[in-house]
């Protein structure tokens, strides 16, 4: 526990060494010098981890990535060790370090090959693609995009995660243990996915190959299927 800590203060120091702190750097004082406070986690310039649960922060969003930081760090999102990174950090410094991420562009993992049977596979490329109406379920790609890259500047990409990080933040979005400004309808949404349905889609988009352009496009699609708030 106490190395623990230490690590977490030596990080948070690392994180906010441009916002406010005085005392000499005894290394290049720079954003991307500061952010490697986010790597041990994150993974290399925020390549994603290999563990399958950290996911990629090179090329979000900026919009995106800023209301993560803000949900962590004001208790939407649960997990201690970033919302204790990130507590003493400002509005202006946490956009900064979310600008920062956006603008990286770097390779992507090669895709996961899928362990479901075709016909399960097949539910959850139908899933992603149309929804599924009787059920009030909209597609993933009429918010994320037709190219499912997502769109500037408050959308995510869904290609390039690894299955695990998708199984489980759809199942923190059904359990509420992740949470967003109200009305918050991806809980919603994941609250009406079966468990199986939620294995299924991610298992197909882990599978998909990213487009040869994969960047988000340039504008968030209109009118999105359902209210969502934070997206303005």
């Amino acid at each position: 526990m106490r190395k623990t800590r230490s690590r977490l203060l030596s990080l948070t120091l690392l994180l906010a060494s441009g916002g406010g702190l005085h005392a000499a750097p005894l290394v290049e004082d720079s954003l991307a010098q500061r952010a490697q406070a986010c790597t041990p986690c994150h993974g290399k310039e925020g390549r994603a981890a290999p563990d399958g649960y950290h996911p990629r922060l090179a090329g979000k969003p900026q919009g995106y990535l800023y209301q993560q930081l803000l949900n962590f760090r004001d208790g939407r999102r649960d997990y201690g060790l970033m919302s204790e990174l990130i507590a003493p950090l400002s509005d202006a410094y946490l956009n900064e370090l979310a600008g920062y991420f956006a603008g990286l562009e770097l390779p992507y993992p090669p895709p996961q090959p899928p362990t479901l049977e075709p016909a399960l596979l097949a539910r959850g490329e139908t899933l992603v693609r149309q929804g599924d109406a009787a059920r009030g379920i909209p597609a993933c790609a009429a918010c994320h995009g037709a190219r499912l890259t997502g769109a500037a500047p408050f959308m995510p990409g869904l290609l390039g995660l690894p299955r695990d990080y998708l199984n489980g933040q759809l199942g923190a979005w059904r359990s509420g243990q992740r949470r967003a400004a109200a009305p918050d309808c991806m809980a919603e949404i994941a609250r009406r996915l079966r468990p199986e349905e939620i294995n299924a889609l991610s298992q197909w988009l882990a599978a998909q190959p990213l487009p040869a352009s994969p960047k988000p496009e340039a504008r968030m699609p209109q009118p999105l299927p359902l209210k969502c708030g934070g997206l303005s």
